[in-house]
């Protein structure tokens, strides 16, 4: 039978790293929260950060807690590189979700079109013109002046140049009063 006593350095560690990353994890929901309400960014949109962050912190709590339970630091290595090899592979097969998934987090942090905007999509083929309704993991929704709904990669905004219209505000019809 073996001793818990002979682990509580250990168990000490373990808990203190938990301890560490579920602080910072709350830290930094807070200011994914805090930054995007002052930049007027859909829940939806920060909900796809939350679990960006989530996940980030989780592999590193797997690897803290691997490390401190003695895994050999040679035999890990292996298994990371692997498990790196498979998902490589995977993604290769499937870039456009990585790279959706990188301009989603582009366009959270870095870019100044927000829901609500009307804007041109510069693209030579099409004219789209029209008002962002929402942004996704994968995809820009958007509503065209011409009333049709369409849904553009999220890829395809960072590649393409964006132009953020002016709304045009309409003058009150002082007329109808007389």
């Amino acid at each position: 039978m073996i001793d818990p006593m002979s682990f509580k350095s250990e168990i000490l560690f373990t808990i203190v790293l938990l301890a560490i990353i579920i602080a910072l994890n709350s830290l930094s929901k807070r200011a994914i929260r805090r930054f995007g309400k002052t930049s007027s960014i859909d829940m939806n949109s920060r909900k796809i950060i939350f679990y960006l962050s989530n996940l980030l912190y989780y592999l590193v709590a797997f690897v803290g807690i691997s490390l401190i339970w003695g895994v050999n630091w040679e035999d890990f290595s292996v298994f990371i590189s692997s498990i790196l090899a498979i998902l490589g592979v995977g993604f290769v097969a499937q870039w456009s979700i990585l790279s959706n998934l990188t301009a989603s987090v582009i366009l959270f942090f870095n870019h100044p079109l927000r829901l609500g905007d009307r804007i041109r999509v510069m693209d030579k083929d099409f004219d789209w013109t029209g008002k962002v309704e929402d942004i996704s993991g994968f995809y820009l929704f958007m509503r065209t002046d011409d009333g049709k709904q369409i849904t553009i990669p999220t890829n395809l905004v960072i590649q393409k140049g964006i132009e953020i219209l002016k709304e045009e505000k309409s003058e009150p019809d002082l007329s109808a009063d007389k």
